[in-house]
Parts: C-alpha cells; sequence; structure tokens
C-alpha cells in the first residue's frame, strides 16, 4: 500500500474523531467486507461494458454503511468512472414537487469525482475533456470540432431530455472557442441544475428545459452517457442516508419517491440502462419496514425479497440487497491495529496487549454490538490515543479498567486473554484462535 501523506492521516484522524467517514486515505483503515466488495467491483465492471446495476446497502446505525460506499466510489475512480455522491435530506429526496429532487441533483453535481479531482468539482473537468477530445478528433480528421461534437452528440436527441443537453455542450464549446466565460459558466450552472426557472435558462442558453423535481432520473441517464463520450467508462450513483424517505410524513409523497427507486431498478434489472449504477444506502427498517419501507411498496418488496434458499449461515450477494456482515473480533483487532500505526510513531506505539484490553473493555461495557457498529468503538479508541499523545505520564493501563469477561456475556467473545498472547473467539459454530 503507498505510504500515508501527512494530509491524508490528518484528514483520517479527524474524520474518526468525530465519527465521520473520512474521504481520503479509506484503504488504510480498510478491513473485512472482502465478499461484498469482491461483489460491487463485479457491478463496476459490468458498468465499464455497457451494463449496468444496482445495489441497497444495508446497515444499522454505526455499522458502516457510509464508509463501505466511499471505499466502493474510490474502487469505481480507480476503474476510470466518474462518480457522483450525494446524501438525502429532508431538502434532497429522489421525488418532489418543491425543488427538494433537483437540490439532490445539484449537490450530486457538484459532488462529481474523476481520478484526477476525486474530491468532487470534477463537472467542469469531464466537460473539458470532452471539448479537448472533440478537437483532437477533429485535428486528425480534418473536420471542424463542431461538425465532431454534433457527430458525438447526435443518438443524443433520442434520449429524453437529449436534444437541449446536446445544444447545451454545443454551446459550451462556442463559449471555449471564443473564450466567452459568461457562457461557459451558464452551460455548468444547467448541467449542475441551478437554474431554478425556464425562462432564465431560455435567456442564456436558448434552451426550453431544465433539470427540475421530474427529470433527475433521466438528466442521470444522460450524464452517464456523456461521461462515456468524454471518454470515461461509466458513471456510479451514490445516495447515502436513504432512511430520510422512511421518515417522510405523508404516505403520498413515501410512494412517489418508492416509485422513482422502483423506476430505476426496473430500468437496470431489465437491461434498459448503460453505462450506469447506482448505490443507495439505508437502514434495516428503510427497507423492510411493512408500513413506511420499501417492503411497504408491493413491487419493490417482491424485487427486494431476500433469497430464501439463504439461511442458516449461507450468503447470496448477488442480489440488489448486500446487508453489511457484522465485523468479526479478528477484523476489529486489525481496524484498531491499522488506526494505531496512522496515529502513532513505531517507537511509542501502543503494544497488542493494549489492544486485546481495549476490545474486552468494549465488549464487557456495550457487549457484542461493539464490533456490529463500530462507530463508537473507534471513536473512543482514538480519543484514548489521543490522551495518551498529549499526556505522556499516562500509561494505558490507568486507562483502560481490568475487565474479566464471563462466559455468558455473549457469543462474540467468549473469552480474551489480556496477556497478549491470543484472543480465543467465538465464532458461528466453532471455536477459532486468533494469534497476534
Amino acid at each position: 500500500m503507498a505510504r500515508l501523506k501527512p494530509r491524508e492521516r490528518d484528514a483520517i484522524v479527524q474524520a474518526l474523531r468525530a465519527g465521520v467517514v473520512p474521504k481520503l486515505g479509506l484503504p488504510h483503515i480498510q478491513v473485512g467486507r472482502s465478499q461484498e466488495i469482491h461483489e460491487i467491483i463485479k457491478d463496476i465492471d459490468r458498468i465499464t461494458e455497457g451494463g449496468s446495476a444496482i445495489r441497497f446497502v444495508i446497515g444499522d446505525y454505526g455499522s458502516g454503511k457510509t464508509f463501505f460506499m466511499n471505499l466502493i466510489r474510490l474502487v469505481a475512480i480507480e476503474k476510470g468512472l466518474v462518480t457522483m455522491f450525494a446524501d438525502l435530506a429532508p431538502d434532497r429526496r429522489l421525488h418532489a414537487t418543491g425543488g427538494q429532487a433537483r437540490s439532490l441533483y445539484a449537490e450530486m453535481a457538484r459532488n462529481t469525482s474523476t481520478r484526477s479531482k476525486p474530491d468532487g468539482g470534477a463537472l467542469a473537468n469531464v466537460v473539458e475533456r470532452f471539448v479537448s477530445n472533440a478537437q483532437q478528433e477533429a485535428e486528425n480528421a480534418s473536420k471542424t470540432p463542431d461538425q465532431i461534437i454534433r457527430e458525438r452528440l447526435s443518438h443524443f436527441e433520442e434520449m429524453t431530455g437529449g436534444f437541449d443537453f446536446a445544444k447545451v455542450i454545443r454551446c459550451y464549446w462556442e463559449g471555449y472557442e471564443s473564450g466567452n466565460e459568461e457562457l461557459k459558466s451558464a452551460v455548468l450552472r444547467w448541467l449542475r441544475g441551478e437554474f431554478s426557472t425556464k425562462t432564465e435558462a431560455r435567456n442564456a442558453l436558448d434552451v426550453r428545459t431544465i433539470v427540475n423535481d421530474s427529470n433527475i432520473y433521466d438528466h442521470l441517464k444522460l450524464m452517464a452517457a456523456f461521461v462515456c463520450k468524454a471518454g470515461y467508462k461509466g458513471l456510479l450513483v451514490g445516495l447515502d442516508e436513504m432512511v430520510n424517505l422512511f421518515k417522510l410524513n405523508s404516505a403520498q409523497a413515501r410512494n412517489a419517491n418508492y416509485e422513482q427507486i422502483l423506476r430505476i431498478l426496473n430500468d437496470v434489472l431489465q437491461g434498459s440502462a448503460q453505462n450506469i449504477g447506482f448505490l443507495m444506502g439505508g437502514t434495516p427498517e428503510f427497507l423492510m419496514h411493512s408500513r413506511r419501507g420499501l417492503y411497504s411498496y408491493e413491487a419493490l418488496q417482491s424485487r427486494l425479497a431476500e433469497n430464501a434458499f439463504a439461511r442458516d449461515g449461507l450468503v447470496d450477494l448477488s442480489g440488489p440487497v448486500i446487508r453489511l456482515a457484522n465485523l468479526t473480533p479478528e477484523d476489529m483487532f486489525v481496524l484498531l491495529s491499522n488506526i494505531r500505526n496512522i496515529m502513532q510513531d513505531e517507537g511509542e506505539a501502543l503494544p497488542d496487549e493494549a489492544l486485546v484490553a481495549f476490545m474486552a473493555h468494549c465488549s464487557s461495557r456495550i457487549g457484542e454490538s461493539y464490533f456490529r457498529t463500530p462507530r463508537n468503538t473507534v471513536t473512543a479508541f482514538v480519543n484514548m490515543i489521543a490522551v495518551l499523545q498529549q499526556n505522556p505520564d499516562v500509561e494505558w493501563h490507568d486507562l483502560i479498567e481490568k475487565v474479566e469477561l464471563r462466559e455468558d456475556q455473549g457469543d462474540d467473545m467468549s473469552d480474551i486473554d489480556v496477556s497478549g498472547e491470543m484472543i480465543p473467539v467465538a465464532g458461528n459454530d466453532d471455536l477459532v484462535t486468533f494469534h497476534l
């Protein structure tokens, strides 16, 4: 793995201490989830080959949904995709009549990321790359760039909203060629969904449509086709905090959003969408609640139902729903080791014995959920190291209580030897010994 940069180190530590997911350096702390990541990589490969994919990432609060989705975002970027990620909120949702859906699209557009700009704000770079490629192709083919751009965007006119989309991109070329920064800025505003009225868009770009609450999915499909024309391999859309749809008080509003999800799901499962993938993160109640969750919408329930044969420890990760598996005690130990290596120099690093004792402390205080929802455990560990760094006279023994675990304290960790030699861990059926 590449050497950790100081900027990445600071971002990781600050984010973990605040209980949020860092945007940089995720591979340095990633543990577990190998099967889930392998399946999502298959989806990414399918997108690059012209297909589509959709996954619902389901897990409890603090279980690592956002971390997992951000890790997949980085993998997609490295494989040549463009990503558009955003969190749903009371003022941002998939379907609305008061501008909330357009607000969600605008947030996704602002967070557009590529390999050269992984932190967002890459939409202008995508358009610039399309124009530059067209200009180079025109020189090689002895044609004008305008001719090449028209040829490459000709099939857009067959797509919903594609005529004005193609016209807007041609406007960018006009501004690029003439040095009209105001025109280029207006194009980017239109692509980001920042025009609130059609009149404003018509005056600026002579187009009659804008991104609005009713057509954001159509624009996402147009954007997927466009990024491929710009030389990328596809588009990955990430929507986190989908539980905000579950929280909507209006059944009509919830159903309208679920209908939009159903439309996306049908397009993907039937093969109608191309070069586009969706990641949607939510809690179990968002998925399974019979009155307010996705399962309350019969058509979605039938498509998202679990495989009846995947029981008694058997898993099926090929369906649309991925339930994040619990981190094992081994995974938690490796995670804490990674954080220790990031925060401390080799000479002053905590011994393995301290990590074992800390895990024993958490298991006694929190129970088995400390590695099912690791957010609080990680935050506490970062805080402990921060105290030790700022108080060099304090020993880790002074901060971790001596805890003796009883055999009846849970199934996930039946006994921990704090001597640092080994951790006996109770697995599903057999007792597994984890050597340090």
